[in-house]
């Protein structure tokens, strides 16, 4: 009898297991069927579909026009032109704040780190006022030009592959290098036979993610660029909001997906080489000091981007203290002032507190799904069925950053507006399309973290009879607990200011505070310009807060160097 007592164990806990995993892949599922493949259904399905009859003519009438081949050109032009520059200033940089120690690195690699979360409305409205014809370097000319907007795609993705190919870079083995130098090859020789192979797959994973970034842009384009270096995301949105013609935009949006869809498989098949690419070691701090140290061009690289990164949000700070009578702080008094000049219904320290609360909401349900997403497709599946579930998983939660921002807040106002689920009014509406923009980042912040566990752990607990919430809660929570922190930090710094679908769905009077600049720059006037400016100070020093908080809540591994949650790993 007393044998026979033990059998219900494992059964109950093999239950338990299956039924956790099962919960964990139906739950996001339903998640982004409901809040993302409807409404992005909706939407693409008005390029196939004419008075309720299937009809693709719209595609051959949107590819008749000429100037959907000059949106697609410059689309591509500025992204490929951006990922280009972005590679020359990063590699450098790359190498120095990650492969060198010095005082203030951790500094550096912040002013590199913190433009990837400012909001993209921040990101043009400092170029705007750097480059803008009252702007310090408005004799350039080059406002509401290509060349403004690339410059923007730079600056807001150079931190992005800084960060990604530097940390891959600390983890190589430099002892390959050495041999190689011994042997008697030189610097550059050593660099191209053995560094550059070893990097070249961290490279191209992360310039497949800056290309996509940078084609998918939206805040920083329609500020910058308006109408004459627009690009298809902005296009999706003229068509949508000005022109009325939502077929034009679906048409749009299918070729936004398709481009997309290339860039993440080549950006999948980087990665997949990544990973399988030798990482013996971190070098100890004697063997950096003895790497090579030709680094003038490098350092000075280095200074001179980090320099220019700093340009325009010092140029903010400082317009933003510029008023009608001189210099003061009456464009931030303003920010409590509501109606007026402004013509807003409510003030911006209002339209503040709505977004934190709006992305305090986002976060917490994007925190929920992607830690389920990363759960799942952290575990190391025994079948090919299994393999084909994680990965099906994965890529269903990489799919919002394959589809524009606009589709998606459009597709809820037409979509989500009938029972079963009319969120018209709802406050979860603006909640829920953030938290379908920050989901893939908390998957990809969590990933990498739970992916280094190792699963002899979680055995040897099970074996000694720890049920899965058990092991859950005793193996995986205390190692990712930090960097669900760096998640929850870089969700919310997200969802603060996201601006594409937030613009369809937030209403004047609840509008959040990305909405609230682009609307008051939108109105005429030097006061109103002003306190837009003060707006996107404030706007910018929230999220840069949350971002300094998630980066001293990285994660570091038993060896005391950095692991996976101190960089999203795409």
């Amino acid at each position: 009898m007393e044998h026979e007592g033990r059998w219900p164990e494992p059964d109950l806990g093999r239950a338990l297991r299956v039924a956790a995993v099962v919960a964990a892949v139906i739950v996001p599922l339903a998640f982004f069927g409901v809040v993302f493949a409807w409404p992005v259904a909706a939407m693409i399905g008005r390029g196939f579909t004419d008075a309720g009859h299937i009809d693709i003519t719209g595609f051959s009438d949107v590819f008749a026009r000429p100037r959907t081949w000059r949106i697609i050109g410059q689309t591509l032009g500025q992204a490929g032109a951006a990922t280009v520059i972005v590679g020359g200033l990063g590699l450098p940089a790359a190498h120095i704040c990650y492969r060198r120690r010095f005082p203030g690195r951790g500094v550096v690699r912040l002013v590199f780190t913190v433009p990837f979360v400012l909001p993209a409305v921040v990101v043009g409205v400092a170029f705007r006022s750097l480059i803008g014809p009252s702007g310090p370097l408005g004799w350039l000319g080059i406002d509401g030009t290509m060349t403004a907007v690339i410059a923007a795609l730079v600056f807001f993705n150079c931190g992005l592959f800084v960060r990604s190919v530097g940390t891959f870079w600390a983890g190589i083995d430099p002892r390959p290098g050495q041999a190689a130098r011994a042997l008697g090859a030189s610097g550059a020789r050593t660099w191209w036979t053995v560094t550059m192979p070893s990097l070249a797959p961290a490279i191209a994973s992360t310039s497949c993610l800056v290309f996509l970034f940078s084609a998918t842009a939206f805040g920083t384009v329609l500020i910058l660029g308006g109408l004459r270096a627009g690009t298809i995301e902005t296009e999706i949105w003229l068509q949508t909001t000005q022109m009325l013609d939502l077929r034009a935009a679906s048409v749009l949006s299918v070729v936004q997906l398709a481009v997309v869809v290339l860039v993440l498989g080549a950006a999948g098949a980087a990665r997949r080489r990544r990973e399988r690419s030798a990482r013996v070691r971190a070098p100890s701090g004697r063997e950096m000091r003895r790497l090579v140290r030709a680094d003038i061009v490098p350092g000075v690289v280095t200074a001179l981007t980090a320099l220019a990164i700093t340009g325009p949000m010092a140029a903010l700070a400082v317009r933003s203290l510029h008023t009608g009578s001189g210099w003061g702080f009456g464009n931030y008094a303003r920010l409590a002032v509501a109606g007026g000049t402004s013509g807003m219904p409510t003030s911006m320290l209002a339209a503040a507190g709505t977004s934190i609360r709006v992305a305090a909401g986002a976060t917490v349900i994007s925190l929920v799904i992607g830690l389920m997403v990363a759960g799942v497709a952290s575990r190391r599946a025994r079948t090919a069925a299994g393999r084909r579930l994680v990965g099906m998983l994965d890529g269903i939660a990489m799919a919002p950053l394959g589809v524009s921002a606009v589709t998606v807040g459009f597709g809820f106002l037409i979509a989500l507006d009938r029972p079963p689920l009319d969120l018209r009014g709802s406050a979860l509406m603006v909640p829920l399309a953030q938290a379908v923009v920050a989901t893939p980042v908390v998957v990809r912040s969590m990933l990498p973290v739970l992916r280094g566990i190792d699963p002899r752990q979680r055995e040897a607990a099970a074996l000694l009879g720890a049920s899965p919430a058990r092991v859950w809660c005793t193996i995986d929570l205390p190692i990712a607990a930090r960097a669900l922190g760096v998640a929850a930090g870089l969700a919310f710094a997200v969802a603060m200011g996201e601006f594409g679908a937030t613009a369809f769905l937030a209403r004047p009077a609840t509008a959040t505070l990305p909405v609230a600049i682009f609307r008051l720059l939108g109105r005429p006037g030097p006061a109103n310009f002003g306190t837009a400016l003060a707006g996107c100070v404030l706007l910018a020093a929230v999220t840069s807060a949350v971002m300094v908080l998630a980066e001293r809540a990285r994660v570091r591994g038993w060896t005391g160097r950095e692991r996976g949650g101190a960089v999203v790993e795409w």
